[in-house]
């Protein structure tokens, strides 16, 4: 085990010879609204900042024992396959089960990926005086979320409609996945430390 568990590094990196698999686990338990495009590019965006090649998915998908149709089962799926569509990982096992005590889903995703090891990069890396470069912007996770989640009580205090649509829409644009950016720098600069 190359990198265990530590603060500041959001994945696990187990050393194979010249190759090292890095596996993350995130659960999504706040947004229900795409619950299963949160968990692919969550979890993917950890694989990506540690240099490596987001490459197998699992989810874990905990559903409320009053509130679970066929409907609800086959959007969560539908949102995991397409998210993993759009970025090239293969979904390859998981759990699913009614779980008794829930009010809305809950998806734990594990990712697992590749990455050379003298391409591992990890946060623990970062140093005083090193440059940072910001990409997209700022809170753009936590406004889709707030926007999808907490609609109803945004409009009631004054948000408009079209400001709580655009901030939703923060999901998929600027939207919430790194890895074409991590990718970037992963060939273009010489990163030492990244985080999402």
């Amino acid at each position: 085990i190359l990198v265990g568990p530590q603060v500041g590094e959001d994945a696990t990196v187990i050393e194979f010879g010249d190759t090292c698999l890095v596996v993350k686990s995130d659960p999504i338990t706040f947004a229900t609204d795409d619950i299963g495009y949160y968990a692919v590019h969550v979890n993917a965006n950890d694989i990506a900042t540690m240099g490596a090649e987001p490459r197998w998915f699992l989810a874990t998908l905990l559903l409320p024992e009053k509130a679970t149709d066929e409907d609800l089962v086959e959007s969560i799926f539908d949102s995991i396959y397409r998210a993993a569509a759009e970025i090239g990982v293969s979904v390859c096992g998981g759990h699913t089960e009614i779980t008794v005590g829930l009010d809305r889903p809950i998806v734990a995703g594990q990712m697992l990926g590749e990455v050379k090891k003298d391409r591992l990069i990890q946060s623990s890396r970062l140093g005083i005086g090193d440059a940072l470069l910001l990409t997209k912007g700022l809170g753009i996770e936590a406004t889709a979320i707030l926007a999808k989640e907490k609609a109803l009580e945004l409009e009631k205090a004054g948000i408009g409609k079209d400001v709580l649509d655009r901030a939703a829409n923060y999901l998929y644009d600027p939207g919430i996945s790194i890895l074409k950016e991590a990718r970037i720098a992963c060939r273009t600069g010489r990163i030492h430390a990244m985080h999402d």
